[in-house]
């Protein structure tokens, strides 16, 4: 089987690809462009976007690279799914070439760490016909099935069982790895010793937009690293399937939501805020451009006091190009501060898409401020860099007005 290594944003000119080849790549990776090559029937340019991973095709492998190295890929994800569980000697993941094998070994060590108490198990309520009562009888079925006659027994019952979300999420996960293509022996030992101890709970097909969320207690809490990887593998991973069979996969992570997520979380760290008071996408408030509320927005960042939005972000992994258009960045940002009310936002791009800058907006009397966080950098100095950028948002907040009652006096009572 042949193989092929792409890199983000880089074109790679002249690869010959069979019909089939074409057309799956076309319906797994629709962020790569394939734009037929000059003078070359049956070859073309291929330039992938911002998705990175892994593509099995029939006869070719295809590696998407990112700009930066895969470890550090791998740090941005680990940390945004639990920062506060992120320890420099948790960071297990092996250097290799791929994003899939590289994942795997950090996947396997969150799923032990996760199973070292022995599997968790959850009531489930199950209904049968018994011999004997167990739990409460179902009065209704009893009588409509077995006019009101016993035994059997129609009963309800709660079942302690290991077959419960979070274990059918690892084993799903699994099984989704087990069918890619997998160039490491101890990486498909690795999975099946996984599967072996999750023998007793159904394997689940998941669809990637519709996977279900865990509430974490102290509880289950041991489990949250495990579990939100498995979600990542889950949303990743998609098959062309032809007849029942699988005739291509892939494993693919798109870098604008990983820069974000990593982002707002570090933040929010370092700001000590609750995902209520500095939400992502301003989830669960309203933030409108119109006064007829047509216009909703969602800025990446923002940070709120009561109803009042005090800061307001935005985050790009990669500028942002339309056509017509020199700046729709900018153009975005500034919406966000006219509808915030604010006279100053931050927009936060992946070093190497902007120059730290700040733009004094003519007329509208609005500041836009616009600085880089570089993500090669090794994980320490990076959070170290997100401390810093957390201070400019201390900077930028504005405290909200305290409003004054028709007679003029202050909402606390002062006058």
């Amino acid at each position: 089987m042949e193989s092929l290594t792409l890199v983000e944003h880089r074109t790679t000119p002249e690869i010959r690809l069979t019909m089939e080849q074409r057309d799956a790549l076309r319906r797994l990776v629709p962020s790569i462009t394939a734009v037929p090559a000059k003078g070359r029937e049956g070859a073309y340019d291929l330039t992938p976007g911002s998705v990175i991973g892994a593509v099995a095709l029939p006869g070719l492998t295809i590696e998407i690279r990112p700009k930066i190295e895969i470890d550090r890929v791998l740090f941005l994800l680990s940390y945004a799914f639990d920062p506060r569980a992120w320890r420099p000697d948790r960071f297990l993941f092996e250097h290799r070439t791929g994003l899939v094998e590289a994942l795997i070994p950090g996947f396997v060590h969150q799923v032990r760490f996760a199973f070292r108490r022995g599997l968790l198990q959850g009531y489930r309520s199950e209904e049968d016909a018994l011999q004997t009562v167990r739990g409460r009888i179902r009065i209704d079925d009893q009588l409509r099935r077995r006019f009101g006659l016993v035994p059997p027994v129609e009963v309800r019952f709660d079942e302690l069982t290991e077959d419960i979300e979070a274990n059918r999420l690892i084993r799903a996960a699994v099984d989704r790895l087990e069918r890619m293509p997998l160039r490491f022996d101890d990486s498909r030992a690795a999975l099946r010793r996984i599967r072996g101890a999750l023998e007793r709970v159904t394997l689940k097909e998941y669809a990637p937009a519709q996977l279900p969320e865990i509430v974490w207690d102290r509880l289950n809490e041991h489990y949250r690293g495990a579990v939100e990887m498995a979600k990542l593998i889950l949303r990743s991973t998609s098959f062309d399937l032809r007849h029942g069979v699988v005739r291509a996969a892939a494993f693919l992570v798109d870098m604008n939501e990983v820069f974000e997520t990593f982002v707002a979380e570090a933040l929010r760290e370092a700001l000590r805020l609750s995902p209520r008071v500095f939400p992502r996408g301003a989830r669960g408030r309203d933030l409108w451009l119109d006064h007829g509320r047509a216009i909703r927005l969602e800025p990446d960042l923002s940070w709120w006091e009561g109803s009042a939005c005090v800061f307001v972000g935005d985050l790009k992994y990669k500028r942002v190009g339309a056509h017509g258009i020199k700046h729709p960045d900018l153009y975005q940002l500034l919406a966000y501060t006219v509808a915030a009310g604010l006279s100053t936002g931050l927009l936060i791009y992946a070093a190497g898409e902007g120059e730290p800058a700040a733009h004094q907006v003519v007329e509208v009397g609005k500041r836009l401020e616009v600085v880089t966080l570089d993500l090669s950098r090794e994980p320490r100095k990076l959070l170290a860099q997100v401390a810093e950028l957390a201070v400019s948002v201390r900077r930028l907040r504005r405290v909200p007005m305290v409003p004054l009652t028709p007679s003029g006096i202050l909402a606390g009572g002062k006058p």
